[in-house]
């Protein structure tokens, strides 16, 4: 795990995260494709959210189980909170939105998204 930062295109949300670049996905659902997303999770005690609550919009589509986050000026999604399948809360990092993350070096994992 490697502490990054990251956040939303005009700065308005600022976050720290612990993350493991080693594990990142793409995925072809509707929502995803279309955001162009590069994500990673991580247990919710690994992040840490440093500026932004009250400058994000909230998105809830199909199960509303997932809190699609966008922040209210610049309309970038760095990140979303849920819980994986156990319950256990996780906030899937938008990889595209790290400080500093060269994505050419990245390998991620293809989620056919679509299907479920």
């Amino acid at each position: 795990m490697t502490q990054y930062q990251g956040g939303c295109h005009c700065g308005n949300v600022r976050f720290e995260a612990d993350v493991d670049l080693a594990h990142v996905m793409t995925c072809n659902c509707s929502h995803c494709q279309a955001k162009g997303f590069m994500l990673t999770f991580v247990p919710a005690d690994n992040f840490r959210l440093l500026k932004g609550e009250d400058a994000q919009t909230e998105y809830l589509f199909n199960k509303r189980a997932i809190q699609h986050l966008f922040c209210s000026t610049c309309g970038v999604q760095s990140f979303g909170r849920g819980q994986m399948p156990d319950g256990t809360p996780t906030v899937a990092v938008n990889v595209r939105c790290l400080d500093g993350v060269d994505l050419e070096t990245l390998e991620p994992q293809k989620v056919d998204g679509r299907s479920f």
